[in-house]
């Protein structure tokens, strides 16, 4: 079985890993890969950056690339925390970090590890809202195709 578990960086990781945990500890996981997916804050070649009346210097383009390189750092030692957390349940298991829109990469991803299921977390919002899915745990339900979704609340 091919597990891919989704983190965002939130506080919810911790519960996300848990519950991926307890699903491979159960199961015969032959591969279980941790992903990220973000959508870059800081992209210089974006239309917003720049107009025709002004236009990013290349002192500019610099610092916003050395910003960006900081945010995929920062990314990246998170999902290694992440891995850590699960090698220390005694889980083998492997980060993959992605540029995009998280739900379309996860579903690709998914389909191009060949993943048998994907753990994603729910939205956490109280009130109404709490009976409604976020907006990327309820894309990956849809779109997920030949693969079971499980949403952490």
């Amino acid at each position: 079985m091919k597990i891919l578990v989704c983190i965002d960086g939130s506080e919810r990781n911790e519960k996300i890993l848990k519950e991926a945990s307890l699903i491979a500890a159960g199961c015969q996981v032959n591969d279980l890969a941790v992903l990220h997916v973000y959508e870059p804050r800081l992209d210089p070649v974006s239309p917003s950056w720049g107009s025709r009346s002004h236009s990013l210097t290349e002192t500019d383009n610099a610092y916003l690339c050395k910003l960006r390189e900081q945010e995929k750092e920062e990314r990246q030692k998170f999902l290694q925390e992440a891995v850590k957390y699960l090698e220390e349940n005694n889980l083998k298991a492997r980060a993959i970090l992605k540029e995009g829109h998280p739900a379309h990469t996860i579903v690709t991803t998914a389909a191009e590890e060949g993943s048998d299921m994907i753990v994603i977390g729910s939205r956490g919002l109280g009130g109404l809202k709490k009976v409604f899915l976020g907006s990327v745990s309820s894309a990956v339900i849809q779109e997920a195709e030949n693969c079971t979704v499980a949403v952490v609340k």
